[in-house]
């Protein structure tokens, strides 16, 4: 067996995962400048033409090769794994779905703006879209256990982190002072402000509709993962793996 058949897919993966990082992360970089030249609601539409399909295919792409690679562990038959995956996964999404977030502003209905916020979510982490990634991440490398979900894995979880460091850099040169005072009162680390003093939960600021809204997706995601086999194999009739291969 060589090396592309065990690993290829994995190094695909990774190619993947750096074409998202250059969309997601450049156009968050051109944020700024695209919006002066064409607009804010023009910006978000072209960005998110060019986020969503990447996403998508990445996605899709994991989905049908997972299993791919060396297998290094099988707990699939442990008992209390399943809702042990699960609650991980629901807890992943409640950090996944950003304080900021305005439904209305993804597909430009309202126009786009960037926000800063100390409340919520944001009281336990001032990144809580990472920490939902790295819970997430936890989770499915914990059920599924292959050198392929490991490469995946880590992948992701480095670009969270270097959202983290963008992120702040973005937000400082945008907001200065006034986001100072945000990152001094709230931590990366989930509960450290917490627990130090810097922040105090308020119940009240979690129980909002969009919860409902998260609560309503992760049921969705339970109730589709028994089509994932289906998907996977739609997704391979694609044959995405030789279409990369052409273009590269």
């Amino acid at each position: 067996m060589t090396f592309s058949d065990t690993h290829g897919s994995s190094f695909w993966m990774i190619l993947l995962l750096f074409f998202f990082a250059v969309i997601h992360s450049g156009g968050a970089a051109l944020r700024v400048k695209a919006e002066s030249v064409i607009g804010a609601r023009a910006w978000r539409l072209i960005f998110a033409l060019a986020s969503i399909p990447s996403a998508v295919i990445l996605v899709g792409y994991f989905i049908s090769h997972r299993y791919d690679g060396v297998r290094f562990w099988n707990f699939q038959g442990a008992s209390g794994l399943i809702p042990l995956i699960w609650i991980l996964s629901a807890i992943s999404f409640l950090f996944l779905y950003p304080a900021t977030y305005n439904l209305l502003e993804i597909p430009a209905v309202l126009k786009p703006k960037v926000r800063i916020y100390a409340t919520g979510i944001i009281r336990v982490t001032r990144h809580p879209q990472a920490i939902g990634q790295i819970i997430w991440c936890f989770a499915h490398l914990l059920w599924i256990g292959t050198s392929f979900t490991l490469v995946t894995c880590l992948g992701l979880i480095a670009h969270h982190l270097f959202a983290i460091w963008h992120g702040d850099r973005r937000l400082t040169l945008k907001f200065g002072k006034e986001f100072e005072e945000v990152k001094q009162k709230t931590s990366i680390i989930p509960f450290l402000a917490v627990l130090d003093g810097r922040q105090k939960l308020q119940i009240k600021e979690f129980l909002r509709p969009s919860q409902m809204g998260i609560l309503i997706a992760v049921i969705f995601f339970w109730w589709s993962h028994k089509f994932i086999s289906v998907g996977a194999q739609r997704f391979l009739s694609f044959d995405l793996t030789e279409l990369l291969a052409r273009i590269a």
